[in-house]
This record gives C-alpha cells, structure tokens and sequence, in this order.
C-alpha cells in the first residue's frame, strides 16, 4: 500500500494534478419556482410525506405542450406522496411550502427531470417546464401526523398492536369488512420493511420517510 501511494505521489499525473490546481466544480442546477398565484389564507404549507392533489402542464423548451392532467387521461387531478420521488425529484423540491390553490411554474434541469436517458416523448437531457396547481394537501400515509395518531401511549414508537388497531379503523371507515388475515399479511410486510433494527417496534424514524439525498 505505501509503495502505491509513493508511486501515485511521483507519478506525472499527480505533479500535473498539482500544479493544475483544483478543479473548479460546476455547481447543481436546481428547480427554478415561480410563484404565479397564492391564495391570501394559507392555513396549511405542503412538507415532505404529505399527499398532494395535484393539476399539472408540461412543456418543452420551445412551448410545446407534452402532458396535461386537465387535457389527457381521465381529466383528473392526480395525488402525490411529496418527497419519495414518486414522480422526478424537480417536483420533490420545486412543491415544497406551497399552500392549497397555490399555482407554481417549475422550471427544472435534466437532471432533476429525466437526465440523459429522457423517457418516452422526453427526449434525453429535456429542460422542462411544469404549470402546478395544488388543490388539496392531506397527511400522507407515513407522515408524522400519522405516527403521532397510531402511537396511542405517547411513547414515540409503534407496536404491532398500534398499527393493527390503526389498520382496523382505517377499515371500518372504507367500509371493508373485518379481515384479520389480510391485515395480519399487512403488518407483516410494513413490520418486514421498515423496522430496520428489528427490535419489534418502528420508531418514528423509522416510520416516516427518508429524504436525505434529495
């Protein structure tokens, strides 16, 4: 190893190294927002692990239209889990802190968008933009509004026995009938996937989502 390293010291490519100085990085393109109506009242600001019922336009670089919500498909608005790259991570930062009937132009990056693959009619290294329309923000299923609802005894932390009650309910309200087995094989996966430390409990870390690399 020290040989390796004496060699890489002497090397030419490390004296040019050197002498080049360091390299001037190219700083990261983010998601450019304009904010083209807010509602007076906000009583609500959209946050990582909320659902979002969302309208939405997008556009190429010279205007032409490629998707809209309003215009194809059903015509619906459709719903997104904020920060889980549900959709490309542009609309992960470009819809935070917006309020219900908030309207966002979003102007973002290749690489935050589809990068240099593109995808279907995206061809590759696209810079898109995006006409966003929030209507309706709710708790998303692994928010911290949900925790603190399953977590009956305050103890920050939720047992099976919290969750299964949680799922009973949530039942109850859809109007499902009683199905122990199916909500046996529920808790099983949630318990398989998120209780990383296997101790029989999801912390609220544990629980509510990952967002570091955003």
């Amino acid at each position: 190893m020290l040989l390796s390293v004496l060699w890489w010291l002497s090397s030419p490519v490390f004296l040019l190294v050197v002498c080049a100085g360091p390299k001037e990085e190219k700083p990261e393109e983010d998601v450019t927002v304009e904010v083209q109506h807010r509602p007076f009242i906000c009583h609500r600001k959209s946050k990582f692990g909320d659902l979002l019922l969302l309208h939405h336009e997008g556009y190429f670089q010279n205007g032409t239209m490629f998707h809209s919500s309003r215009v194809h498909g059903n015509k619906q608005p459709g719903w997104l889990t904020l920060g889980i790259k549900e959709a490309i991570v542009g609309w992960d930062r470009g819809l935070r802190d917006m309020c219900a009937g908030e309207k966002r132009k979003l102007l973002i990056p290749p690489a935050l968008a589809y990068g240099k693959e593109g995808k279907g009619k995206i061809p590759p290294n696209s810079t898109l933009t995006f006409l966003m329309e929030l209507l309706e923000i709710r708790n998303g299923p692994q928010s911290i509004e949900s925790f603190q609802e399953m977590d009956l005894n305050d103890d920050w932390r939720l047992s099976r026995k919290e969750v299964k009650e949680y799922l009973q309910k949530e039942f109850e309200l859809n109007g499902q009938p009683p199905n122990d087995t199916l909500q046996e094989q529920i808790l099983d996966n949630i318990f398989k996937k998120e209780d990383r430390n296997k101790d029989g409990f999801l912390s609220s870390r544990e629980f509510t989502y990952k967002r570091d690399e955003l």
